[in-house]
């Protein structure tokens, strides 16, 4: 299943990693993932003009999103109830 992470972008369900609160990019190691991230060219931000609130870490990019962590975990929890209903 996909989950819609902003703008025009959706990933599979599986491929993501990790959903984190941009909040904990003052953690040190953190900032260097995403410093060494971004200068690989693995970041993209989907956050136009809106201020990006977490990053999605998947196996291929880490991706900026101005969707919350608690929507995107409605998100994918509503993933897993609907393909559970069938």
């Amino acid at each position: 299943m996909f989950i819609h992470l902003g703008g025009d972008v959706m990933v599979l369900k599986k491929d993501i990693i990790a959903i984190l609160d941009t909040k904990t990019k003052q953690a040190s190691s953190t900032r260097e993932f995403l410093a060494v991230a971004r200068d690989e060219g693995f970041v993209k931000n989907i956050s136009s003009e809106e201020k990006e609130k977490t990053f999605i870490i998947t196996n291929k990019e880490v991706y900026l999103s101005p969707i919350s962590c608690n929507t995107l975990k409605k998100r994918s929890q509503n993933v897993i109830f609907l393909s559970s209903e069938r």
